[in-house]
């Protein structure tokens, strides 16, 4: 895996945005929305996973993984922050956040258990979101006619997850983790964060008047369901987590290093000098 940094994102949340800020898309807006507002108490259960297991690893093996697990949580504390500000201004338009009273209810049903569990959840949903990730990446007009930093802001999330998308998995491996309960996990991930997903993106649509439109589920069958649609473009990827010779590293990351690559201007490394920043 390559050095996974840090990134401080040049964009400003304070302003607030439109209600329809997806290009007017009342689907694709509810939708992010939703996702938006599962990250910060997902990305924070991530971090605790990956970090508890890790403790649990022999000296030797936490030194190995040091500098992923420290670029892990810096990443996904990053993303934790930028969208409970995004998220921020979704409450103050009225919309109510049912998923994560949902998750933190689930959580407490894993306390006392083996963190390999947690573990396990994490790797499984890393591979959701490294799936909508290389899906977003390879069709940034969904997000046609959104400003600008939303923009930004969803394909640099993106990219990132794609950059870690091994980490809490090879953590789960490194710590004696069975295939079984891998396996096991995901297709119970599959079924809560689905679930999740679209009750909290029918929730969203409801709010704004939006639900029983036909313009909003043409949207949401092109989204979903279309040749190249979230839902049937990663069947291949959702069945091949159920191999035996799984890892996350044979999906593809080039469209992540690629946008990485042709927006530095939009971000900087944590820790660079301003006018090292400026000269990129």
């Amino acid at each position: 895996m390559t050095e996974l940094v840090v990134r401080r994102l040049l964009i400003d949340l304070q302003p607030p945005f439109a209600r329809d800020w997806c290009g007017g898309d009342a689907f694709s807006t509810a939708f992010f929305n939703a996702l938006s507002m599962s990250f910060p108490f997902g990305e924070q259960f991530f971090i605790d996973a990956v970090r508890d297991a890790v403790a649990t690893l022999p000296p030797e093996v936490q030194e190995q993984y040091r500098a992923d697990v420290r670029g892990f949580i810096g990443q996904e504390a990053t993303h934790r922050r930028i969208h409970s500000l995004f998220n921020s201004h979704l409450e103050k338009q009225g919309l109510v956040d049912g998923w994560t009273a949902r998750a933190s209810k689930r959580l407490t049903l894993m306390e006392d258990a083996d963190p390999r569990h947690a573990l396990a959840v994490t790797a499984a949903t890393e591979h959701f979101t490294a799936m909508f990730a290389e899906w977003l990446l390879a069709h940034p007009e969904i997000l046609d006619g959104a400003e600008p930093r939303l923009r930004t802001m969803w394909l640099w999330h993106s990219a990132e997850e794609l950059e870690h998308k091994s980490v809490a998995f090879d953590i789960y491996k490194a710590a004696g983790g069975s295939d079984e309960w891998r396996k096991r996990w995901f297709r119970r991930v599959t079924m809560m964060f689905l679930g999740d997903l679209m009750r909290q993106t029918i929730d969203n649509l409801r709010h704004e008047k939006q639900l029983w439109k036909w313009s909003t589920w043409k949207s949401a069958a092109r989204v979903l369901l279309s040749r190249d649609g979230l839902l049937r473009g990663n069947l291949a990827g959702w069945r091949s987590y159920l191999r035996a010779d799984f890892h996350p590293m044979q999906q593809d990351s080039t469209l992540s290093e690629r946008w990485l690559e042709n927006n530095r201007a939009q971000y900087t490394p944590v820790g660079a000098a301003p006018e090292a920043a400026a000269a990129r």
